[in-house]
């Protein structure tokens, strides 16, 4: 007999286990959720450094943020998990006065969506924000309930409580296939047979693109590599210090474990898109940055072997495709958050589960992020540097 769902979903990293834990919690528990890694947390999630944000310079992506940040803060009730929400902040700097005028434009939106406790920093502030700084430095933006999160530990939590609720997750199964009738997906094909399906969530991450093409539907999302540069354990910079983000290149560190984690998101060039590889290149010029800003780091050792790197997916306007798909209105799609999948997991699973079991968003305005947006004419428009 062949194996059947009412919804199936492509993927099981933090989406796909916070839309199958929304769906079930509204009433639908006959979820399957299918990931081809071998375990939970085997793809993207769990290369994800932790951050968390409300400091956009959109207001789509504003929204999200405080929606997921009041799930975070009930989500050891909700799951049982500690999320590690840490609210230590985010200081993004800005070297240049054109950089903080972006920085105040979007502090405006900010506050109109309510972050109020979102503010504008001198040099001297942002210094005493994060001692170790040094060089020139026009002023910033600082928001005290940004922060840190605990990837793997938000998966944990959305999977296991989902496994309560009675959606079954199977790893080391991959889609290999939609069986596609009219306008509407029938199945989903796998090595192991097929899966009947009432509906289907494309939530794959960097792969999203492909799973798309299985129903012939294009899905404007690709796989870019970002690395991740740490040291040995050290006591250099406290582990309480906030993010810190220089808006010109977009170098940002910061300590988790013991450790100091450096970033830059360089434009690689890589022949396989889906390479998620660390360049010693790319090691050699991130910790030349460092160095240069926070020279106290001069004394820490780079943990080579530690190093790692994952995909983001990457939309045209940087904001998530939520919604059914152009086409095939069954195909439901959670793709394209450029970063900020993890962080903005437990609202993006709240919205597509209100989505496919009410036919509308009753949280939050998805409209702007419609996946046909594109062949319309309308992406979200938003800053550069947020």
């Amino acid at each position: 007999m062949m194996e059947s769902a009412e919804v199936v979903i492509v993927g099981g990293g933090v989406i796909g286990a916070s839309v199958a834990f929304h769906l079930a919690r509204g009433g639908c528990t006959d979820v399957m959720v299918l990931d081809a890694a071998p375990r939970s947390g085997g793809g993207s999630t769990g290369r994800a450094t932790g951050g968390f944000r409300a400091q956009f310079g959109s207001v789509p992506n504003i929204r999200l943020s405080l929606l997921s940040r009041d799930a975070l803060r009930r989500f050891a009730e909700d799951t049982g998990v500690d999320p590690g929400y840490q609210p230590v902040g985010y200081l993004f700097l800005a070297r240049h006065a054109a950089e903080l005028e972006v920085l105040l434009q979007a502090q405006a939106l900010q506050h109109a969506e309510g972050l109020h406790e979102a503010r504008r920093v001198d040099a001297d502030e942002a210094r005493a924000l994060n001692p170790a700084l040094r060089g020139e430095i026009a002023g910033g933006a600082f928001c005290p309930t940004d922060g840190y999160i605990r990837p793997l530990k938000i998966l944990r939590g959305y999977t296991e409580a989902a496994r309560r609720l009675g959606v079954r997750f199977v790893f080391g199964r991959a889609c290999t296939g939609l069986r596609v009738e009219g306008d509407a997906v029938r199945a989903v094909r796998t090595a192991g047979g097929e899966i009947a399906a009432g509906c289907v969530v494309n939530a794959a991450g960097a792969w999203a693109a492909r799973v798309g093409e299985m129903a012939g539907v294009r899905i404007p999302v690709r796989p870019l590599r970002r690395q991740v540069a740490l040291t040995v354990p050290c006591d250099l910079l406290p582990a309480d210090m906030p993010m810190t983000i220089f808006c010109d290149d977009g170098f940002h560190l910061r300590v988790r474990d013991g450790r100091v984690l450096l970033l830059w998101p360089d434009e690689p060039a890589d022949a396989d898109p889906y390479a998620a590889t660390v360049g010693d290149g790319w090691v050699d010029e991130v910790v030349r940055r460092a160095h240069e800003r926070l020279p106290c780091l001069r004394d820490a050792v780079i943990d080579r072997a530690g190093c790692w790197a994952g995909l983001y997916e990457m939309s045209p306007d940087h904001h998530v495709l939520l919604g059914a798909s152009p086409g095939v209105p069954n195909l439901y799609l959670a793709n394209g958050s450029s970063g900020h999948g993890v962080m903005h997991a437990p609202a993006i699973g709240r919205l597509l589960s209100e989505l496919i079991l009410h036919g509308a968003a009753g949280s939050m305005d998805v409209h702007p992020l419609r996946p046909g947006r594109f062949d319309a004419g309308e992406p979200v428009a938003g800053s550069a540097l947020l």
